[in-house]
């Protein structure tokens, strides 16, 4: 395998589902009446999709080997993700060996520090990284957590992340995690009107099952802290993503003014280890929730859940179907997983980035055994029904 080395990196976009799991139809959960940083502006508080959310669709970067075998992943990054991938980063990639994915990554990374850093950039790095592990498995015959070092226990456990946790936890799920409906320019209504959605959800799934919300960065400090201490009656597990995601002195502010017990998660949309070092030094929170598809993929999340655990913080990544599944298995400071419920209604289990992905597993009783992860690379293969287009070439 040493002696393989990349022939071609090709990029290709998809609209509807898959990666970019805000592009759905009307009537999804996902995308009604849920608190967002432009919820202040009426005309977008109804929507997700009304500013915007869904605009980038779905990238799928492959890599193919000198003997023709193909790794791929995905992410959300859509038409500039794949301008990046084949205009600039392709350089790095084609003619190295399939194994250098430490050097690739760093020449990806340094190579476009004047743009990128965060966001969509690393987006698209983070895909071409999983592609690269995905291809090591698959010409190993391996599964990517036995390249990982292994794994740490014989199932994955999750908690389910939707609008219906009553729905959850029969489902056999540890715990769900709601939608925060309704931010700070709602005033006092919009707060009240939250804590009674918690509360009808406690009384439904009773005292022990764990109940949590996500606040997708639209509160301030004052909002977050009043929610908080407001909810620990109803015994909320996290508080997750209160604030902007660059406002490390909010969060170091709010997790020192938690009611006892309750915990502050964040990281969604941060991304690298340097990222993550000032949520972890700033004792920012207690749960880090990296994207394994956004953070700068597998090769950085090893990094950044290395600095969490020297700092006692849990690394629950954030939903992103076997990207993570792989990596938590092996891992004693991610003890469970995030399932993102992508049925429209949250009252199935269906595939996270269906209808893209074929062979992705799902938990059956809220559980994983590692048998389900044990076919070589993430163990997925692209749904050749869906229409993938390749807008640029190199």
């Amino acid at each position: 395998m040493t002696s393989q080395t990349i022939r071609q990196v090709r990029a290709y976009t998809l609209r509807g589902g898959g990666a970019d799991y805000h592009d759905q139809s009307d009537g999804h959960w996902i995308d009604d009446h849920i608190s967002t940083p432009m919820s202040k502006y009426p005309e977008y508080r109804q929507s997700r999709r009304s500013f915007g959310i869904n605009v980038l669709g779905t990238l799928v970067v492959e890599v193919e080997a000198s003997d023709g075998t193909v790794g791929f992943a995905v992410t959300t990054g859509g038409e500039p993700g794949a301008f990046i991938v084949e205009k600039h980063l392709a350089r790095f990639i084609e003619g190295a060996r399939v194994t250098d994915v430490e050097k690739i990554w760093d020449q990806m990374y340094q190579s476009t520090l004047y743009y990128g850093r965060k966001g969509i950039v690393l987006n698209t790095l983070s895909a071409v990284d999983l592609a690269l592990w995905d291809l090591m498995g698959k010409l190993r015959e391996e599964p990517v957590h036995q390249l990982l070092g292994g794994a740490v226990r014989n199932e994955l456990q999750f908690y389910a992340t939707g609008a219906r946790p009553d729905l959850a936890k029969q489902m056999g799920f540890i715990g769900g995690k709601l939608p925060l409906q309704h931010g700070p320019a709602e005033g006092e209504e919009g707060l009240r009107r939250n804590l009674e959605k918690l509360a009808h959800m406690r009384e439904q799934v009773g005292p022990d099952f764990w109940l949590m919300y996500d606040c997708w960065m639209s509160l301030d400090l004052n909002y977050a802290t009043r929610l908080a201490h407001a909810a620990a009656d109803f015994r909320l597990k996290w508080i997750e993503e209160a604030l902007p995601p660059d406002d490390y002195w909010g969060y170091a502010a709010l997790r020192k003014n938690m009611p006892a017990g309750m915990m502050v998660s964040t990281g969604e949309h941060e991304a690298t280890r340097w990222g993550f070092r000032l949520l972890l030094e700033m004792g920012c929170c207690d749960i880090i929730q990296p994207d394994v598809n956004w953070c700068g993929g597998l090769t950085e999340l090893v990094k950044i859940s290395a600095l969490a655990d020297a700092h006692g913080a849990l690394v629950v990544p954030h939903g992103s179907s076997v990207y993570s599944y792989h990596f938590v298995i092996t891992r004693h400071n991610s003890p469970f997983a995030e399932f993102l419920m992508m049925a429209p209604k949250a009252d199935e289990v269906v595939p996270s980035f269906n209808p893209l992905l074929l062979d992705e597993p799902i938990p059956q009783q809220g559980r994983m055994s590692v048998n389900q992860l044990d076919k070589p690379g993430f163990g997925v293969r692209l749904n050749p029904e869906c229409m993938l287009e390749r807008p640029y070439s190199h």
